[in-house]
């Protein structure tokens, strides 16, 4: 039975990822988690978004589908010179319902780095940095433990990285 939604409790389930890489920057909103798996993907010394979410896969089941199907669904209805598809979304959905992605614009890169109820985490790959913009759910680590996320909810499973010494997390 699903418990009933209170007003004066808030959720925190949901972080906003953004991710820059070589060829561009990409947004998107995921549970918590993710922020931990993505971090833990980066102690493979990631270039690419490709190569982080395969690597994330080892930590979250589902990240990397959810990400690159929401890319193909943004590159269907946005071109560079028309991003009024992803504009409205962005002007009439929650901050936790917004699509993944690309930062394109000024619009979009404003809300690449708008918090989503626990947060908001830069994965920058060329600058090898991590940066916590905002985050209220658990600091980010250099090394640690990552609970394996099957794709439908948080395993006790415990998976071990560590970030090669020439990666930073901020702050």
């Amino acid at each position: 039975m699903n418990e009933p939604t209170r007003p004066d409790i808030v959720r925190l389930d949901a972080i906003r990822l953004t991710v820059v890489e070589p060829k561009g920057t990409v947004s998107f909103v995921a549970h918590c988690s993710a922020a931990n798996a993505l971090t833990a993907a980066c102690a493979s010394d990631p270039n690419t978004l490709d190569e982080l979410l395969t690597a994330s896969l080892s930590f979250d089941r589902s990240l990397r589908d959810k990400v690159v199907n929401g890319l193909a669904v943004f590159d269907e209805h946005n071109l560079p010179d028309n991003l009024s598809a992803i504009h409205k979304q962005l002007e009439i959905l929650a901050p936790k319902e917004t699509p993944v992605f690309r930062v394109l614009d000024d619009v979009t890169r404003e809300a690449s780095l708008r918090s989503v109820r626990t947060g908001v985490v830069l994965f920058n790959l060329p600058a090898k940095r991590i940066v916590q913009i905002e985050n209220t759910y658990e600091p980010l680590t250099r090394s640690g433990e990552v609970n394996y996320h099957n794709g439908r909810f948080l395993s006790r499973k415990l998976l071990e990285y560590r970030l090669p010494p020439f990666w930073t997390i901020v702050p």
